[in-house]
C-alpha cells in the first residue's frame, strides 16, 4: 500500500536533500544517481557506507518533491535491492567531501570536477575544450578518488569559476553521458609537474611529459588509484582491494570479489570449427592481460587461457560466462590448473604488444562489460569512411548503425550491431588486423544507441 505525500510531509518537512536507506555496498553512486536523475539536476552526495544510507542533494525543493511523490507510488530498487527514500532533516549538505582538497562553499578560482557514467576517457584536452569557452584555464589535474575520476581546473580569475560553474554544472560532456558534477574547492593554487593526459600547466608549456619517480600528483590522488595501476611491470598485477576498486570508480561490480588467486580459466562449449587462440585472445583480452592459450586437442571444444593475474581472471569468468560465439554458448570457470605449461601446443602472448592493461590499466578496468551490441573501433586511419567501416564488419551480422567520429585527434566509430553474437563475432574476428596499415583496436561499448551530432 502506497503512503501518500500529505503523510510523507507529516513525517518531514520538504527538504531539496532527500535521505536514502538500505543503500548495500553492491550500490554504488552512479546508481543513486540514475535513479534522481529524472527528477532534476543533483547537486551533491554523499555516500554513508558505514551506515548503508546516503544523502543526496536535488537543485530546488520541487525536484526533490517530484522524486518522493514517484517512488511512493513505484518502489525503488537498484540491483536487486530495495532502497527506502524520505526527506532528509537536512535543508542543505555543507560536507560534501572530506577528502584533502574538499569542496567548499565559498567562491574560488578551483574548481573541483566529478565526472560521473564516464563511457568515453576524458582527458585534460577534453577538459580544457569544454571549460575554456568560460575564461582562461591555467591548470589542469586529474586523479582517480573513491568518489570517480575527478580533475581540478584552475581558472585566471574566480569570475570565470563561477561562470563556468553555473553554465556547465550538470551537464554532459557527451551525449548521454560524463556527467559534470562541479563544486568550487578549497584550495589556493595547484601544483603540475607535468604536462601530459593526466596534467597541464597552460601557463608553463615547458615542463616535462613524462613521470619518473614517484606519482607527481600525490596530494590530490590517492595511493590505489589511477597513478598505482599505471606504474606496473609486466602484468598489472593488482596491488590490494583499494586499488581495484578505485579501477572501478570506488566500487567493484556486483559478482566481482577482487580476492579470486585463480589465474587459469577453462572456456568450454566452443566451436570448434571457427574458434582459435588468437580469436579466443582478442574476446579475453577485454578483460586482463594474456600469458598463453591452449586449445585442448582430446576436447576440441574446450581451452584453457591463463590471464595476467586472478583478479583479471575473475573478470573474464563473471563476464563472458554465458556469451553467445560462433552459434554456441560458451561455458567460463576457473580451472584447477594454476597455470599453462609452455609446450609445443600453446600460443605465447606474454610479450604480445596487443595486451591491453600494459598501459592505462585503470581506464581499460573501467570499460569492462559483458558482450553487448555495440562495439567501439579506435586507432583507426585518418581517412577511413563510415562506408568502408560497414565493408569491413558487415560479413559477421546486421549493422543497424554506425558513427565515425574524431577524438583527441584521432578516428575512431561506434558499429551498433542487431545482436551481441554479431557483435561479439565482429571483435574476435577483427580486432588487432591492419587497415591501411593501421592495427585497429575493439571493445564493447556501453552505449545503448548511437545519437546523431
Amino acid at each position: 500500500m502506497s503512503v501518500s505525500l500529505a503523510c510523507l510531509f507529516e513525517m518531514a518537512e520538504p527538504s531539496k536533500v532527500i535521505h536514502v536507506r538500505n543503500v548495500g555496498h553492491e550500490i554504488s553512486e552512479n546508481d543513486l544517481l540514475q535513479l534522481f536523475q529524472p527528477f532534476g539536476v543533483i547537486g551533491k552526495l554523499v555516500m554513508l557506507r558505514a551506515k548503508n544510507q546516503a544523502l543526496l542533494q536535488m537543485q530546488d525543493v520541487p525536484s526533490a518533491i517530484n522524486a518522493l511523490q514517484f517512488y511512493t507510488n513505484v518502489q525503488p530498487t537498484i540491483r536487486g535491492r530495495n532502497v527506502y527514500i524520505q526527506f532528509s532533516s537536512h535543508q542543505e549538505l555543507t560536507t560534501m567531501d572530506q577528502n584533502s582538497q574538499g569542496r567548499a562553499d565559498e567562491p574560488n578560482r578551483i574548481l573541483l570536477v566529478t565526472i560521473h557514467h564516464m563511457l568515453y576517457p576524458i582527458t585534460v584536452d577534453v577538459l580544457q575544450q569544454v571549460f575554456s569557452p568560460h575564461g582562461f584555464v591555467e591548470k589542469i589535474v586529474t586523479f582517480q578518488k573513491s568518489a570517480g575520476f575527478q580533475a581540478l581546473i584552475q581558472y585566471q580569475s574566480r569570475q570565470s569559476a563561477i561562470g563556468a560553474r553555473t553554465a556547465l554544472q550538470g551537464r554532459n560532456i557527451y551525449d548521454g553521458c560524463c556527467q559534470l558534477d562541479i563544486q568550487f574547492s578549497n584550495l589556493d593554487e595547484l601544483q603540475v609537474n607535468f604536462n601530459n593526459d593526466r596534467s597541464r600547466d597552460f601557463t608553463n608549456p615547458h615542463l616535462p611529459a613524462e613521470q619518473k619517480g614517484r606519482p607527481s600528483q600525490g596530494g590530490y590522488g590517492d595511493g590505489g588509484g589511477m597513478y598505482a595501476l599505471q606504474a606496473t611491470a609486466a602484468y598489472p598485477q593488482m596491488a590490494n582491494s583499494a586499488a581495484i576498486a578505485a579501477a572501478f570508480g570506488g566500487s567493484l561490480p556486483p559478482g566481482i570479489s577482487g580476492t579470486n588467486d585463480r589465474s587459469t580459466v577453462l572456456v568450454s562449449n566452443l566451436n570448434p570449427d571457427r574458434i582459435d587462440e588468437d580469436k579466443l585472445f582478442n574476446l579475453f583480452s577485454l578483460y586482463g592481460n594474456i600469458v598463453r592459450i591452449k586449445l585442448l586437442r582430446n576436447k576440441p571444444d574446450h581451452a584453457l587461457v591463463q590471464m595476467g593475474d586472478g583478479f583479471q581472471a575473475e573478470l573474464a569468468v563473471h563476464f563472458l560466462k554465458g556469451a553467445m560465439l560462433f552459434g554456441k554458448r560458451l561455458e567460463v570457470n576457473f580451472s584447477k590448473h594454476p597455470n599453462i605449461t609452455q609446450g609445443a601446443d600453446t600460443h605465447e602472448y606474454a610479450n604480445s604488444n596487443l595486451n591491453r592493461f600494459n598501459r592505462n590499466a585503470a581506464k581499460n578496468y573501467r570499460y569492462c562489460c559483458s558482450p553487448t551490441k555495440m562495439i567501439h573501433l579506435s586507432t583507426l586511419p585518418q581517412d577511413i569512411t563510415e562506408e568502408e567501416i560497414v565493408s569491413h564488419l558487415e560479413e559477421h551480422g546486421t549493422i543497424v548503425n554506425t558513427k565515425l567520429f574524431e577524438m583527441n585527434g584521432k578516428k575512431q566509430a561506434l558499429v551498433l550491431f542487431e545482436t551481441e553474437e554479431e557483435a561479439t563475432e565482429a571483435l574476435v574476428c577483427k580486432h588487432a588486423i591492419s587497415i591501411s596499415g593501421s592495427i585497429i583496436r575493439i571493445s564493447f561499448s556501453q552505449l545503448q544507441s548511437i545519437r546523431e551530432s
